[in-house]
């Protein structure tokens, strides 16, 4: 798996996934290099709401019914910061591109763009992130605890959350009943 760069992939937690931050999970790679990955969990979403959030950090959000969407656990790393992952990548003080669509957003500024409906077109702001050291999101796919697929913008900003890892799957082309938890060699 040497010089596999998996940014702007899915990884999709395999069925003997032990770590509860992901059971079940999808993350979306934003990041991946010779010093590790950054992801961000797409379909864990909390009880918090974006009108709480932005409460807490002092930013106005007059939108009631964006104010109903729920921010989402991005990961176990940095649980106290705020990340938005958005498409059209836009102009943002902090802003990380995965490709020519894909953006993660850590600055304020982009919240205020939200409040004032001048943000990005489609967006999920989630809390903390997951990350991997280097080598180790590769060891984790040798030991069968992931599969990868390209990453569909779709399954994140537009099928429900509840159907995201099916639609993930799907992609794949795998029926999640078929997949055995035991690791095999031919």
């Amino acid at each position: 798996m040497e010089n596999v760069n998996l940014t702007h992939h899915f990884l999709i937690a395999m069925p003997n996934m032990q770590d509860p931050h992901f059971v079940r999970s999808i993350a979306y790679i934003c990041e991946h290099n010779e010093r590790g990955a950054l992801g961000i969990i797409v379909n864990r979403p909390t009880d918090l709401t974006l009108k709480e959030l932005f409460e807490q950090v002092d930013v106005p959000l007059e939108d009631d019914a964006l104010g109903k969407t729920p921010v989402y656990f991005g990961g176990p790393v940095q649980m106290d910061r705020g990340f938005v992952l958005h498409r059209p990548v836009g102009s943002w003080l902090s802003t990380m591109a995965m490709n020519g669509d894909m953006a993660l957003t850590t600055s304020k500024d982009i919240l205020h763009a939200i409040s004032q409906k001048q943000g990005p077109e489609q967006f999920m702001l989630t809390l903390g992130y997951a990350g991997w050291d280097a080598g180790q999101l590769e060891d984790e796919i040798a030991q069968n605890a992931w599969l990868t697929v390209p990453a569909r913008q779709d399954v994140i900003f537009e099928v429900p959350a509840d159907e995201r890892f099916e639609a993930a799957m799907a992609s794949l082309g795998i029926d999640l009943l078929n997949l055995s938890d035991q690791a095999g060699h031919a």
